[in-house]
């Protein structure tokens, strides 16, 4: 039988392939999200001010973007995931053809509406003048391989769906490798200060792509060969999931960005320094943001085998497993505050808003794990449009007023704080709505 056939997930210690996943995935994420981190730390080496807020918006719309290609990746890993559980990895195959071409065509046309309206876009950001231009510049280099990246990502979700965390993990590897070789070559070395980082952000993308599709060829029976009725036949069952899972997605970097217009208010050092927490974030907590895609193929396996048990355990799990990787994350980020915020050259606002993330801000994240998990449970349940309404209420009603207010008394730092704790009710209400969602499914099994 086609590696394709084998569902690993259906027995055995849910808290340990919940922690193989998760590790093995952060890995591989945090090189993705290590590439815009690399950029970041080499840009402050400029030490100018408007380069680095250029960075930080650049950030906010490129998270945009990139939350189109893991919705779409939801979608095929949850398609993939239940073939596999099935035990039909025919039908893995042809889940996995199909949802890649849908994903690419839908990346090229996403793209290309964003590179077009750039400036406009940056404008409703808050950036202004020179930092306005210098945004733009580098995006439009940026934007044109973001599809590429959503191929990468792509990939990766169908080879974790066959539970091959370590070569999914590779493929961001070798894109981070990449932009760290690239990144001084480019930008001092032949100095092209912002372009060179741009254009090493792009050969990472190019390289994420090719490595994640290499083994699926390889090892769990490549692609089907394309034909328009199978596209047809499943445009539907991956926009059902894909487009609230779009919509899920883009809900954090709508909100992100709204909290980026409010920050921009308080200066360019206010915007730096939540840029720097914006590439922090990820990295540090990247066994968390890859928790989502990790437990999704869990869950989607014991769904697929009927074993309602073990998918409500899997949940359990992966909340216990949140709670002690923010704990243990939060005391290292706590100790090492100085360094890191040394190692971005952060002085005055920008320093405080390092400060404020290695503490109270990390410790805060554990309720943002919380909907990740939620949100994974719904899209493989079968209802993800429950995971939408989720997150856009919590990156709307759940940010907005906190952080209008607490940034009246506080300034930028009382946005961020705002920010974090609307996350707190959110990550309750979705916590609870998943298992009783677990358990509705349960009791019709």
């Amino acid at each position: 039988m086609a590696a394709g056939g084998h569902a690993k997930f259906v027995e055995g210690n849910l808290f340990r392939h919940i922690t193989v996943m998760s590790l093995t995935s952060s890995v591989g994420l945090m090189a993705i999200f290590a590439v815009d981190l690399i950029n970041m730390i080499f840009i402050s080496m400029l030490k100018q001010e408007d380069i680095t807020a250029a960075v930080g918006y650049a950030g906010a719309i490129l998270f945009f973007t990139t939350s189109f290609g893991i919705g779409l990746s939801i979608a095929v890993s949850a398609l993939v995931a239940r073939a596999v559980g099935q035990r039909n990895p025919e039908m893995a195959r042809e889940k996995a053809t199909n949802g890649l071409i849908l994903g690419i065509g839908f990346g090229i046309v996403f793209s290309a509406i964003v590179w077009l309206f750039l400036p406009q876009i940056v404008s409703l950001l808050g950036a202004t003048g020179a930092t306005h231009a210098l945004t733009v510049h580098f995006l439009r280099i940026v934007t044109p391989a973001q599809p590429f990246l959503m191929v990468g990502m792509i990939g990766g979700a169908i080879l974790r769906s066959h539970g091959d965390a370590k070569r999914a993990m590779a493929a961001t590897l070798w894109g981070a490798v990449a932009n760290a070789a690239l990144d001084p070559i480019l930008i001092f070395g032949l100095h092209l200060d912002l372009t060179g980082a741009a254009i090493a952000s792009v050969v990472s993308r190019v390289v994420i792509a090719g490595v994640s599709l290499l083994p699926i060829i390889k090892h769990h029976g490549g692609f089907d060969r394309p034909t328009v009725a199978g596209l047809q036949a499943d445009l539907r069952p991956v926009y059902a999931i894909a487009g609230p899972a779009i919509l899920t997605q883009v809900a954090t970097p709508v909100g992100q960005a709204i909290v980026t217009r409010m920050v921009s208010g308080y200066g360019e050092a206010a915007v730096a320094g939540m840029a720097i927490v914006g590439r922090l974030t990820p990295v540090a907590l990247g066994v968390i943001f890859a928790l989502s895609g990790a437990i999704g193929p869990i869950i989607g396996q014991n769904y697929g085998a009927g074993r309602m048990d073990r998918v409500r355990r899997a949940f359990l799990d992966g909340l216990l497993f949140t709670g002690l990787v923010i704990a243990a994350v939060t005391l290292i980020l706590f100790v090492l505050r100085a360094p890191i915020a040394d190692l971005f050259h952060a002085e005055g606002v920008t320093r405080d808003i390092v400060y404020l993330f290695c503490g109270p801000l990390c410790l805060l994240f554990f309720f943002n794990g919380a909907i990740f998990i939620a949100n994974a449970a719904c899209n493989n349940l079968g209802k993800p449009l429950v995971s939408t309404v989720i997150n856009w209420g919590r990156h709307t009603i759940g940010t907005v007023p906190f952080a209008w207010w607490l940034g009246l008394s506080w300034g930028a730092q009382g946005v961020l704080v705002g920010q974090a704790a609307g996350g707190v009710l959110f990550g309750v209400l979705a916590a609870w709505l998943a298992l009783r969602m677990i358990d509705a499914a349960a009791v019709r099994a």
